[in-house]
């Protein structure tokens, strides 16, 4: 994505819109590229994050109260530079050509809201590959766990659970909607035995319990709040991810999902019966023949 979206940011109950238009920024592939994410205004920094397209899960994150955290492939690889304290952006070492491609810095802040920027990573002494400006470039393929849907204007509760038996010691929830790019709207982590939430969504409400498991309660839902919701767990195991597609229909719109899962229920309910039926006529009849066999020896 190269130009900025009309993003709203609501935090602690303060809704702040930002718009800017940017050119993508292209960086040279070599060893200590710097990537450049310079928040162009001063407030309170909350969190940046780093994602690579079409990666799902952020390859790094700092936040100046808990630290960083770096996905698997860029640990070790990835250092934050914070020369100012508006400052996200990072440097890369032992660099490789699979570093190539297209990275998306998010900002979060206070009470401007989030600001993001695009980067290119190419390698620039090789000549660049000839384009065919006539195809669109392909949608990110999304793998969804689940899937759900809402009639307009109702209440849903999207629940996000870790899949494996591990200790879980962060959880970044993020949303997709209309194919714009992945923004966070929440962060669940555990500090010294303790549970330490942030709610960054401009609507609804951000839940982390104990185990962090994370849920996100939406009211009156519109077409608006139609895409894809996915967590993050930082686990002693590795990352897991977690996507959920949320469809937002109209009221009284015929859903053939729901109709099918009535169906499967109702086919299998009446299986259930016949077999109880026949199991029933079968110990009838084998009664009556005992009953004819006895009265034979009589």
């Amino acid at each position: 994505f190269i130009h900025l979206n009309n993003i709203h940011y609501d935090f602690f109950f303060l809704s702040v819109s930002f718009q800017e238009k940017e050119t993508l920024m292209t960086v040279r592939l070599e060893e200590g590229m710097v990537l450049d994410c310079l928040c162009p205004w001063d407030g309170n920094f909350s969190m940046v994050s780093w994602t690579k397209v079409p990666n799902k899960s952020p390859l790094a994150v700092f936040h100046p109260e808990f630290g960083t955290d770096y996905s698997t492939l860029y640990k070790d690889r990835v250092q934050f530079l914070r020369m100012t304290h508006m400052d996200g952006s990072i440097s890369i070492r032992n660099v490789t050509h699979q570093d190539i491609g297209l990275y998306l810095c998010s900002v979060q802040t206070f009470p401007q809201g989030p600001w993001t920027r695009s980067l290119q990573v190419e390698d620039l002494d090789e000549p660049p590959e000839e384009v065919d400006t006539t195809d669109t470039p392909a949608p990110e393929l999304i793998s969804v766990d689940l899937e759900l849907e809402a009639e307009q204007s109702s209440n849903v509760t999207i629940v996000c659970n870790r899949q494996l038996n591990s200790s879980v010691y962060q959880v970044i929830l993020e949303k997709m909607l209309h194919q714009q790019p992945w923004v966070i709207i929440g962060v669940c982590k555990k500090v010294e035995g303790g549970l330490v939430s942030e709610d960054y969504s401009d609507k609804g409400r951000v839940d982390c319990e104990d185990s962090l498991d994370v849920s996100l309660s939406l009211t009156h839902v519109g077409h608006e709040d139609q895409g894809f919701y996915r967590c993050s767990f930082s686990t002693d195991a590795g990352l897991q991810v977690t996507t959920v597609q949320l469809t937002v229909t109209a009221p009284g719109w015929f859903s053939l999902s729901l109709y099918m899962r009535y169906i499967y229920i109702g086919a299998s309910v009446a299986g259930l019966l016949l077999v109880i039926i026949i199991l029933i006529l079968a110990l009838r009849h084998r009664y009556a023949k005992l009953n004819i066999y006895k009265q034979k020896i009589i």
